[in-house]
């Protein structure tokens, strides 16, 4: 290397290195700098009581036998027919539900017998036209279960009107600690929007056996739903100016 490349590279080396520190100090400055003064953390919430519009009725059938294989078809015989009478029922939806088979066993622990059990579930949205189905079904299948809940479209619904009911009452706590710490307004710094899911409200339904000794044969099946509880939270940060 020559004597003038030598300078050359000694003078670059001198003039980058005050840049190259006064990046590294404005990095440093940046990583320690403090957080802006007047920053306000807040959380808003929005709740909401909303019918529950969806029913799942539970309907079942338990034999015993000695032959399994018979009792098998015996209990999808039996489940066919509940479906076949459901399909033609306009707004109610059949599906099978649970479906079992198990020994009994004697004192000796040998098989003496076997139970089936096998079950039908009516959904819908209208409580009238299920309620009349169990009850023409009561007579070759029991009532096991009956569970209310919302569907997704009203929790939708529910959610996008408490959403703008839950940023209102967050911009109304906003101004209003503004002002009282003195401040002429605000600004949102960032801000979350969620919703907290649905808390359904328990409501107490007659056992099976109950409905089954008060109702008469082919009587609609009482019915009376309840509510569930939608939430929308809003949390987040204002700038205070």
């Amino acid at each position: 290397m020559t004597q003038k490349a030598a300078r050359a590279i000694a003078l670059a080396l001198a003039l980058a290195t005050p840049f190259a520190f006064a990046s590294a100090a404005a990095r440093a400055q940046g990583v320690i700098q403090p957080e802006p003064a007047g920053v306000l953390s807040l959380n808003a919430q929005a709740s909401a009581e909303i019918p529950q519009d969806v029913v799942d009725i539970t309907l079942f059938y338990e034999q015993e036998a000695n032959d399994p294989s018979a009792l098998t078809s015996t209990l999808n015989q039996r489940a066919d027919a509940a479906l076949r009478q459901a399909k033609g029922v306009s707004g109610v939806t059949a599906r099978t539900g649970s479906f079992s088979i198990y020994p009994s066993t004697d004192r000796d622990g040998r098989i003496s017998a076997w139970r089936g059990r096998t079950e039908v579930v009516l959904e819908s949205h209208d409580f009238a036209a299920a309620s009349k189905l169990a009850g023409e079904m009561a007579s070759n299948m029991q009532v096991g279960n009956v569970q209310f809940s919302l569907s997704p479209e009203a929790q939708r619904a529910a959610e996008q009107k408490l959403t703008g009911e839950a940023i209102a009452s967050f911009r109304k706590q906003a101004s209003a600690a503004a002002q009282a710490f003195g401040y002429g307004g605000y600004s949102i710094r960032e801000v979350n929007v969620g919703q907290n899911g649905v808390m359904p409200r328990p409501v107490m339904m007659m056992s099976a056996r109950a409905m089954g000794s008060e109702s008469k044969a082919n009587a609609p099946l009482p019915l009376e739903a309840g509510t569930s509880t939608v939430t929308v939270n809003v949390s987040g940060s204002v700038q205070m100016k």
